[in-house]
């Protein structure tokens, strides 16, 4: 059975914006025969398709196609394309409503993405495709972040999403779960970008965190359903994620982290870069410090961000107030204990105290949420 249907059709130019390209199957098989043509760039793409509706592209033949000097493998997959990721793709699409494969050429592709230098010519999409159109907030960084990294990203999500954003971010472990995790638990909306394809969440550690962001966000993939974990697909994933925000927040990054590709993205694509700076002891901070030196905007609180989009009909962060109840003095303790890592060595030359007392009272630090307890020593979390 013939994979695709030639019959002519009315030309399409992609580049006016009252076009209505009807999403059947058949069209969506053509944007997914092109997406698989290997080492063709999106310039040769666009130019080819403004000349061309995706329709008529397939009904050039190999000497019409040489012309545009695509190799002679780009000509083979146009012409001869294979099937089985075609119908894997059409298979995944089937088998849920709430799965969607987005052309570039339809009326669901979200406009920011559109404005990058390569935008995805697919979206696979799992979820609340609406917020793809909802103006967004990307929040990212380490992997390894400190338990200080964890509260910021929760909490600057969190409040963020009260205000009207929509937070999107990778899935990966450490900042980007903490973030998609602080707009969950606020009844926010959140969007995952992957790395791999739909059927295969990773990390693994993340499966149920996937789950409840499909429940009540968005999962999107440039990647066919079943691609895996590739290095490769990552820094094209980032791009993704900066080009559907307005702004990208970055919370913990060392001065090698991937953060910093998504960071670069956003000044290439014209979004604005926020920075939390930390102690510049923490390795894991320094790629923070060095996007403020270049001209990142340093943040301290959620208000910082809404202020640079005031145009937006945004609600003030939500912060829960505790005025009304009175304020405690700090433990004392609490000052000799920085907001990066303090080891139990510095904490009995700081505090003069003797061992079984300092550790009475960093138990109870803990238990209060005032501290947190790793491997190496105590990290403040609360002034």
């Amino acid at each position: 059975m013939q994979l695709l249907s030639f019959s002519r059709t009315i030309q399409i130019d992609l580049f006016k914006a009252d076009n209505k390209p009807i999403n059947t199957e058949q069209h969506i098989k053509y944007w997914l025969v092109l997406a698989n043509i290997p080492a063709l760039q999106k310039r040769a793409i666009f130019k080819l398709l403004s000349r061309h509706s995706i329709e008529q592209l397939f009904q050039l033949s190999r000497q019409q196609l040489q012309t545009y000097k695509l190799s002679e493998q780009q000509i083979c997959a146009l012409l001869n394309p294979q099937p089985q990721l075609i119908e894997s793709s059409l298979e995944w699409l089937n088998s849920g409503s709430d799965k969607q494969i987005i052309c570039f050429d339809s009326p669901l592709y979200p406009k920011q993405l559109k404005e990058i230098s390569s935008p995805p010519l697919l979206l696979y999409a799992q979820g609340d495709i609406s917020l793809l159109s909802q103006p967004q907030i990307a929040l990212v960084g380490s992997r390894k972040c400190t338990p200080y990294g964890q509260e910021k990203a929760y909490q600057f999500s969190g409040l963020l999403s009260s205000a009207g954003f929509t937070i999107t971010s990778g899935l990966a472990l450490g900042i980007d779960g903490c973030a998609h995790q602080g707009a969950l638990d606020k009844q926010g909306k959140t969007i995952a970008v992957l790395g791999t394809g739909l059927n295969n969440i990773y990390p693994k550690r993340h499966l149920k965190l996937a789950q409840k962001i499909i429940e009540n966000g968005l999962i999107v993939s440039e990647f066919y359903p079943d691609s895996p974990a590739l290095p490769s697909n990552f820094p094209r994933r980032n791009r993704i994620i900066s080009g559907l925000s307005l702004g990208v927040l970055v919370i913990e990054a060392s001065t090698r982290s991937g953060s910093l590709i998504t960071a670069r993205y956003a000044m290439e694509q014209n979004r604005d870069v926020f920075a939390i700076p930390g102690s510049i002891d923490n390795a894991e901070a320094c790629g923070c410090h060095q996007l403020i030196q270049q001209g990142a905007k340093l943040v301290i609180n959620a208000q910082d961000i809404c202020d640079e989009f005031t145009h937006l009909d945004l609600a003030s962060p939500v912060i829960n107030s505790q005025s009304d109840s009175p304020k405690s003095a700090p433990h004392p303790l609490l000052a000799h204990i920085d907001f990066h890592l303090t080891t139990l060595e510095q904490l009995l030359q700081r505090s003069n105290l003797d061992l079984l007392s300092l550790q009475n009272q960093l138990i109870e630090l803990e238990i209060t949420g005032s501290i947190a307890a790793t491997a190496q020593g105590y990290i403040k979390l609360t002034s």
